[in-house]
């Protein structure tokens, strides 16, 4: 299978509908900037899953369907072979989003006015859906090294805990900041949520989009306890560049709390979905890998390539180190620019659409986010207009 094939170029979603289209004139002012903010690809969904799809539209009837246990049992096999964790049937709920997800858990695990956890800067749903649900915002921000690096802050955490904390929104890997955790990190966060009753709710959607040297560790592969207290929500969305089918999943392994997670799941009526959505979702887990891996390979060498612009200005700019996700969190403090300015910068100058760091919590103040999961000719206009535009940012 040639990358270069699969990468150097893709279908063009202008007047398709695509939200990060749709939107420029609504967020930016203009229509003429490369949107690169919303985490989805702009690359073309794999072919033997849009294959698989107009199979089954051979079928005239497209009315309910169940979700197949085979789709749910592909999605087990995978977890099991990519990422060392277990779940069981009995333990998977459908669902349209991780948000959506996150909101039932909130519901089933929280009153109004208790305390959730987020870990800033993190991506906005986190705390948005916590506020939106009358639950109090409990901010743990992430500690910044100064090689650039993210890591939590476990003294903080435990002092920000009381009684009303209920849960932890753990994002893993976490986005923005492209951090993959390690195991003894996750095991500090498992220990003190086990010793206050806080359940977590494991954020894994960019779990399959993780770089060598790293490795996913799944939250309820710690152990039995960890298991016994959180909720893991994954997908294909993110990896396959699948979003519009709507389609992911919740693995709740303990039988009290899926029991709660489940009164609140069906108090919304999720149903089953969509029946094109789980032809896609089972045959991306049953014939993904091969064309994973030669995604992985192409990212990494689209991020490569920002490093290396930065680098040549990094009095300006600086890459965040980045061991998981497509998502380059941008260090642009050293502009001098301040938040509406720095966004304003990269729409008028460079002609690009990122999302502003403070979108992100005010930890995120002086940074932005790219998307750097385009086609090869894309990304050399990405570098092109960046670096014209840090050229003549750099001469005044």
């Amino acid at each position: 299978m040639e990358k270069k094939i699969m990468f150097s170029t893709a279908a063009s979603r202008e007047g398709s509908n695509a939200e990060k289209y749709t939107l420029r004139e609504q967020l930016f002012g203009t229509q003429d900037v490369l949107p690169v903010w919303v985490a989805d690809m702009d690359i073309n969904t794999p072919a033997f899953v849009l294959d698989a799809v107009a199979k089954r539209l051979q079928h005239p009837i497209i009315g309910y369907e169940e979700v197949p246990e085979s789709a749910y049992l592909a999605q087990i096999a995978w977890m099991k072979e990519h990422h060392n964790v277990t779940f069981s049937l009995e333990d998977m709920f459908h669902s349209h989003s991780v948000v959506a997800s996150m909101a039932v858990a909130i519901e089933a695990f929280s009153d109004e006015g208790d305390g959730i956890v987020v870990q800033t800067p993190v991506y906005p749903p986190f705390f948005q859906t916590v506020k939106r649900l009358k639950r109090r915002v409990v901010t743990n921000p992430l500690l910044l090294g100064e090689d650039g690096s993210y890591g939590f802050d476990i003294k903080d955490f435990k002092k920000k805990i009381d009684k009303d904390t209920k849960m932890l929104l753990l994002c893993s890997p976490h986005n923005p900041v492209g951090r993959v955790w390690r195991e003894e990190e996750l095991r500090e966060i498992a220990d003190i949520c086990y010793e206050n009753n806080i359940i977590v709710f494991a954020d894994e959607i960019h779990c399959d989009l993780v770089f060598e040297r790293n490795r996913h560790i799944p939250f309820a592969s710690l152990g039995a306890y960890a298991r016994e207290m959180s909720l893991t929500a994954i997908g294909v969305g993110k990896t396959f560049n699948m979003a519009g089918f709507a389609m992911s999943s919740v693995a709740v392994p303990d039988k009290e709390l899926r029991e709660r997670f489940r009164e609140a799941h069906e108090r919304v009526h999720f149903a089953q979905g969509a029946v094109l959505s789980h032809v896609a979702f089972e045959t991306a887990y049953k014939e993904g890998a091969l064309w994973l891996s030669e995604l992985k390979n192409h990212l990494c060498e689209n991020y490569n390539v920002l490093v290396s612009l930065a680098q040549r200005y990094e009095k300006l700019i600086r890459v965040t180190p980045l061991e998981g996700t497509y998502l380059a969190w941008l260090d642009c403090r050293g502009m001098g620019l301040g938040d509406r300015a720095l966004r304003e910068w990269f729409v008028k100058e460079a002609n690009l659409g990122l999302n502003p760091g403070i979108a992100f919590g005010r930890e995120g103040s002086g940074f932005m986010r790219l998307n750097f999961a385009v086609p090869s000719d894309t990304m050399v206009e990405i570098i092109t207009r960046m670096e014209g535009a840090l050229k003549r940012y750099d001469k005044n």
